[in-house]
C-alpha cells in the first residue's frame, strides 16, 4: 500500500463505494501484464524502457522497473521527466525534442542529478541545449531522432543523421548516446504478417544508420524505438537496444485487439443516470474517457454500443440497466484517458486496496 492510501477511508471497501466517474485499475491484471513483458525480454539483449505517457503515474513507473529487464523510463514531455525525477527515477528518455532556452535550462538542471536524455533533429536545438548545459555546468545526453517513415519529427536515415551526429560532437556540453526511431505509422496494422514485414523494413533503416555512424568512428550506445504492438518484432532485431512499450501495462480496447495476450487492466467506472427500454446513459463522456480511437465499450455487455460520446454523457444502446447501476467502460485509447484524471483506484477482487497519484496529468510542457 502506498503512503497516500494509508489514510484513505475508501481503501478496504468495495469498488462500488467510489464516486463516479472514477479511473480504476485491476492489480492482478496489471501485474500479469508487467510479468509477461518482462519475461519476454529476460533472455534477450534488448531491454524495456516503458513509456510514462500511457499512464502518467510515478508509482506504476516504479513497478514497471521493478518487474525486471527494464533500463529506464520513456516520457513525452520535459514536465513529465521532472515528475519522474522528483519521484526518484534517474534514467529517463524524453522521446521528443526539447526546444527553447527556458526548457533547455530545465533539462540541463535535471541532468545535474539524473540521466535525462532527449531527442534532437536539428542543429538549432542542439545549440540551445549546449548553451544552457554550459551555463548550468552539466552535460545533456541526446539521441538523434531518425524518421523511418512516420513523417513527423526526425532527420532522414543515412548521411543526414551522420552529419548531425558529427555536429553534436562539436558541442562540449552534449553527449551523443545514439538514435531513436519510432514505427508509429505501422503499430495499428491489424494483420500481424503485414505489421511484421513493414516494421522490419522501417527498423532496417534505423539499424543501417547505426552501422554507418559506427563505421565513421561514432560509437552508438543506444538505439531506441518500438511499441506495445511491435514489441516482439522490434525487440528481436539485432541492433535495437530498447523498446518504448507503453500501452501493455494497462491496455485499452484498441491495443487489446492487436495484442490479446495482455489483459485489460484499466476501466472508467461510470453510473447510469438515465435509462429507457433497451438503453442507458452514463455519467462520463469526452471529458472523462479517451475516445480519439473510437467510443468506449461496456465490459460484460458485448451487445451494448455507444450511440455517441458527448462531453459528459455516453448513451448506450442494446443495454438493459437501472438508474444507479455502475458500469465498467473500457476506453479505446488509454493514454488520453489517464491524462484526464488525478488518481487511479487500485482494486483486487473488486476491493479497493490502494490509490495512486497520476502526477503527470496536466504535464503538457
Amino acid at each position: 500500500m502506498t503512503r497516500g492510501a494509508q489514510h484513505n477511508p475508501l481503501v478496504g471497501q468495495g469498488v462500488e463505494a467510489l464516486v463516479t466517474p472514477a479511473l480504476v485499475v485491476d492489480l492482478d491484471a496489471l501485474e500479469s501484464n508487467l510479468r509477461q513483458l518482462a519475461d519476454y525480454f529476460a533472455p534477450r539483449h534488448c531491454r524495456i524502457r516503458p513509456h510514462f505517457k500511457s499512464h502518467k503515474c510515478v508509482e506504476l513507473a516504479r513497478r514497471q522497473l521493478a518487474a525486471g529487464n527494464a533500463c529506464g523510463i520513456t516520457c513525452a514531455k520535459l514536465s513529465e521527466a521532472e515528475q519522474l525525477a522528483a519521484g526518484g527515477i534517474d534514467d529517463l528518455l524524453i522521446a521528443n525534442q526539447v526546444v527553447g532556452p527556458r526548457k533547455a535550462a530545465r533539462l540541463a538542471q535535471l541532468n545535474r542529478g539524473a540521466t535525462v536524455r532527449c531527442a534532437v533533429d536539428s542543429l538549432e536545438s542542439i545549440e540551445q541545449l549546449d548553451r544552457q548545459a554550459e551555463k548550468c555546468g552539466s552535460t545533456i545526453p541526446v539521441l538523434i531522432e531518425v524518421d523511418i517513415g512516420m513523417q513527423r519529427c526526425g532527420v532522414a536515415p543515412g548521411p543526414a543523421t551522420l552529419a548531425l551526429a558529427e555536429g553534436i560532437a562539436d558541442h562540449k556540453h552534449l553527449r551523443f548516446d545514439g538514435l531513436q526511431g519510432y514505427e508509429g505509422h505501422l503499430v495499428s496494422i491489424a494483420a500481424e504478417p503485414q505489421r511484421r514485414e513493414q516494421t522490419l523494413e522501417a527498423m532496417r533503416l534505423l539499424v543501417e544508420t547505426r552501422r554507418l555512424l559506427e563505421a565513421a568512428g561514432l560509437p552508438v550506445s543506444i538505439v531506441s524505438g518500438g511499441s506495445s504492438s511491435t514489441y516482439d518484432i522490434t525487440g528481436s532485431i539485432e541492433g535495437i537496444d530498447e523498446v518504448q512499450c507503453g500501452s501493455y501495462a494497462l491496455m485499452d480496447s484498441t491495443y487489446q485487439k492487436l495484442r490479446p495476450e495482455f489483459r485489460i487492466a484499466r476501466w472508467v467506472l461510470a453510473t447510469v443516470i438515465s435509462a429507457r427500454s433497451g438503453s442507458a446513459v452514463v455519467d462520463v463522456g469526452l471529458k472523462g474517457i479517451g475516445c480519439d480511437f473510437g467510443p468506449p465499450t461496456a465490459e460484460g455487455h458485448p451487445a451494448a454500443t455507444a450511440r455517441y460520446t458527448a462531453e459528459e454523457h455516453v448513451p448506450l444502446d442494446n443495454l438493459t440497466a437501472s438508474i444507479g447501476d455502475q458500469l465498467r467502460l473500457v476506453p479505446s485509447h488509454g493514454c488520453t484517458t489517464n491524462s484526464l484524471y488525478r488518481k487511479m483506484w487500485i482494486v483486487r477482487d473488486s476491493l479497493i486496496v490502494d490509490v495512486w497519484d497520476i502526477e503527470g496529468a496536466g504535464c503538457l510542457e
